[in-house]
C-alpha cells in the first residue's frame, strides 16, 4: 500500500507530497492545474527511463518518492537480494531525473532504472492512456483470464509449466547427443584403434624403466665382469697369481685374536668379532661370485629387451611419457567408450521420455485452453454488464482465445482482447480500438469483475470520466469505491459525482506570478470538500447554492458507499 508521495520539481510542481488513504483517494484541480503530474509521478517510478522534458523549468532536476507499507513478499525478497533494507516496514523507491542521466534506488539501495522500474509495477497499476498497464500484450491479457479462471487453472498452469520444462531440457539434451554423434563416432574409433594397439603390446606397470635398466647391464657386460673380477680377487686372493686377500688375512687375525683369547679371557670379544667378519666375508664372497656369473655375455637376452623397448616406443610416443601413462591412457579410454555406448541407450530413453511428455503436454494444453474458453465467455459477460453502468451500454468486449501451432510456455493458446465501443464497429485489439477515457473503463470493469483474485495493490486511474458526467459519474464513482474494499485506489477526476466518493480528498492548485507558474497539492478536510465540488460542478465554488449541492452530493455519496465501506475479506471478494 503507498503510504506516501513525494514529488519534488516535476513539471510545474515545485513540492508536494500526498498520503494516500487505505480505501479511495481522490485528486481534483482546474484544468492545466497539473493533477496529472501525480500520476506522472508514479508513472516516472514505473518508467525505465526518465524524460528530462519532465524537469521544472530552472531546476537541475526532479525527484519523485514513495513509500510502501507491508511490501508483498515477492518484492521484499528481490529487494533483500540486492542488498536494500525497509524502513520500519516501508519500502522506499526513489527516482531522480536530470539532464543526461536518471538515478533510482530501493531500500536504500542504488540500482538500474529498468530494475527499480519492476519493483514499482509490482507496487503500482497505472491505468491511464499513456502510461504501463497491465493489459499492454497478449501475454498480459492471458495471465488476468488464467487469473480469473481461479485456482484449478493455476494448478494446472504450474504442473504444465514443469512438464514444459522438463521438456525443454530433454530437447536440448537429445539434440545435444544427436549433434555429436558424428564426432563421438570419429573419436570412439580412434580410442577403440590406441586401445588395440596397446592391447597388442599389453604393457606392465614400470616395465620401461626395467627393461632400460637391463638393457644397460646388459650393454656393459664385459666392464661389470672385469670390475667384479677384480673386486673378488680383492676379498677372496687370486690363486692363478698367488695373491692373497683379505679373506686370508681375516683368517689370520682371527687365529692370533683366538691365542689371545685361550691365555687372555679379555680377548675374547675380539676374537669373536674376528669371527663375525670371516664369516661376513665369505657371505661376501659368495655373492661377489654369484653375481660374476650372472655377468656371463648374453646377446639373445638383450636382443629380446630391444625388441620390447621398440614395441613399447610408439605407445610412449603417441599415449604418455612413459608406460604408466599409457597404462592410465587406456583406462581413460575405456572409461569414455563406455559413457558413448550409454548415449546411445541415453538417447532412446529420452526419445520415450519426450513420447509421454508430449501426451501429458497435450492433455493438459487441453484442459487450460477449455478453462480459458469457458472463462473468456463468463468474464465477457461480467465485464460488458459493468461496461453499460459506466456508460458503454454498447461496447463489446471479447477474450479472443485462438489455439496455437505449438504448445508454448503457457499453454497452447494465444489470449488477446478486442473490443468494439460502438454497435457498427468491427472488435480490433483493445489498445487500438479504446479511447483513453474508454480504455480507463474498461480496466475499471476488469478490475471490479477480477476483485479478490490477486493481492491487493495499489491502483491509479486517470482520464476514467473522460467523456461522462451526471448519472454515469456516481456510478464510476460508486465501483470505484467497491473497488477500493479490496485494493488502494487513488483516481485523478474532474467529475464532482466521482470525487465525491473519496475518502481522502486532495486538489491541485496552480499559482502565477510574472515569471513562473507553481502548483501545490493540497489535502481538503471534510468542511472544505463542499467548495472543492461545488467549483467542479459549476465553477461557483463561493454560490452558497452551489455548495449546498455539493454537501447534499457528498451526503448521498456516503449513504451510497456505505454498503461498501468497510475493507473486503478475501472470502467475501467473489460476491463484490
Amino acid at each position: 500500500m503507498l503510504t506516501e508521495l513525494t514529488i519534488v520539481d516535476l513539471g510545474v510542481i515545485a513540492s508536494a507530497r500526498l498520503e494516500p488513504a487505505v480505501g479511495l483517494t481522490v485528486v481534483t484541480g482546474e484544468t492545466g492545474a497539473g493533477k496529472t503530474l501525480v500520476v506522472t509521478g508514479l508513472g516516472l517510478l514505473l518508467a525505465p527511463r526518465g524524460d528530462p522534458g519532465l524537469i521544472r523549468p530552472g531546476q537541475p532536476r526532479a525527484r519523485v518518492e514513495a513509500r510502501f507499507a507491508d511490501p508483498p513478499a515477492a518484492v521484499r525478497e528481490q529487494v533483500d537480494a540486492m542488498g536494500g533494507e525497509l524502513d520500519q516496514g516501508e519500502l522506499i523507491l526513489t527516482r531522480q531525473v536530470a539532464p543526461g542521466r536518471s538515478r533510482a534506488a530501493a531500500g536504500g539501495v542504488g540500482l538500474p532504472a529498468a530494475a527499480a522500474a519492476r519493483l514499482g509495477a509490482e507496487l503500482v497499476t497505472i491505468h491511464g492512456q499513456f502510461e504501463a498497464v497491465r493489459l499492454d500484450s497478449p501475454a498480459r491479457q492471458r495471465a488476468l483470464l488464467d487469473r480469473a479462471a481461479g485456482p484449478a487453472q493455476e494448478e494446472a498452469l504450474e504442473r504444465y509449466t514443469a512438464l514444459y520444462e522438463a521438456r525443454r531440457q530433454h530437447r536440448a539434451e537429445l539434440a545435444e547427443l544427436v549433434g555429436r554423434a558424428q564426432e563421438r563416432i570419429r573419436q570412439a574409433d580412434a580410442l577403440r584403434f590406441g586401445l588395440e594397439q596397446i592391447a597388442r603390446v599389453d604393457p606392465q606397470p614400470r616395465e620401461d624403466e626395467a627393461l632400460q635398466a637391463e638393457a644397460r647391464r646388459l650393454q656393459a657386460g664385459d666392464e661389470l665382469r672385469q670390475v667384479a673380477l677384480s673386486a673378488l680377487a680383492a676379498l677372496a686372493g687370486d690363486d692363478a697369481a698367488e695373491r692373497y686377500g683379505a679373506l686370508t688375512g681375516l683368517a689370520q687375525a682371527r687365529r692370533g685374536f683366538d691365542q689371545l683369547a685361550g691365555r687372555d679371557p679379555a680377548a675374547r670379544p675380539l676374537a669373536d668379532q674376528a669371527d663375525q667378519l670371516l664369516l661376513l666375508g665369505n657371505e661376501l664372497a659368495g655373492q661377489a661370485a654369484a653375481y660374476l656369473a650372472d655377468q656371463e655375455a648374453d646377446p639373445v637376452r638383450l636382443e629380446q629387451v630391444a625388441a620390447r623397448l621398440a614395441a613399447l616406443q610408439p605407445l610412449t610416443r603417441r599415449y604418455g611419457a612413459d608406460v604408466d601413462q599409457v597404462i592410465a591412457w587406456a583406462e581413460r579410454a575405456q572409461d569414455q567408450l563406455a559413457q558413448w555406448e550409454s548415449a546411445d541407450d541415453r538417447a532412446q530413453d529420452i526419445r520415450a521420455t519426450l513420447d509421454r511428455l508430449e501426451v501429458e503436454l497435450a492433455a493438459l494444453a487441453s484442459d487450460i485452453g477449455a478453462r480459458r474458453r469457458a472463462t473468456a465467455a463468463r468474464l465477457q459477460a461480467a465485464v460488458e454488464a459493468e461496461l453499460t453502468d459506466l456508460a458503454l451500454p454498447q461496447a463489446r468486449l471479447q477474450f479472443a482465445v485462438t489455439a496455437l501451432d505449438e504448445p508454448g510456455p503457457q499453454g497452447q493458446d494465444r489470449v488477446e482482447i478486442w473490443f468494439a465501443a460502438n454497435p457498427g464497429s468491427s472488435p480490433q485489439p483493445l489498445a487500438k480500438a479504446a479511447s483513453g477515457g474508454e480504455l480507463s473503463r474498461v480496466r475499471l470493469a476488469l478490475e471490479l469483475v477480477l476483485v479478490g483474485t490477486d493481492e491487493p495493490t495499489t491502483l491509479v486511474f486517470d482520464e476514467i470520466d473522460a467523456g461522462i458526467g451526471g448519472a454515469v459519474g456516481a456510478q464510476v464513482g460508486r465501483r470505484l469505491a467497491r473497488l477500493a474494499r479490496w485494493h488502494q485506489v487513488v483516481v485523478v477526476t474532474h467529475l464532482a459525482q466521482v470525487a465525491a466518493f473519496g475518502q481522502r480528498h486532495f486538489v491541485v492548485q496552480k499559482a502565477a506570478s510574472d515569471q513562473t507558474t507553481t502548483t501545490a497539492v493540497r489535502r481538503l478536510d471534510e468542511s472544505e470538500r463542499p467548495a472543492e465540488l461545488a467549483r467542479m460542478m459549476a465553477g461557483l465554488e463561493d454560490s452558497a447554492g452551489a455548495q449546498q449541492a455539493a454537501g447534499e452530493l457528498l451526503a448521498l455519496a456516503r449513504e451510497a458507499a456505505e454498503t461498501v465501506a468497510a475493507p473486503l475479506r478475501r472470502e467475501d471478494a467473489g460476491r463484490a
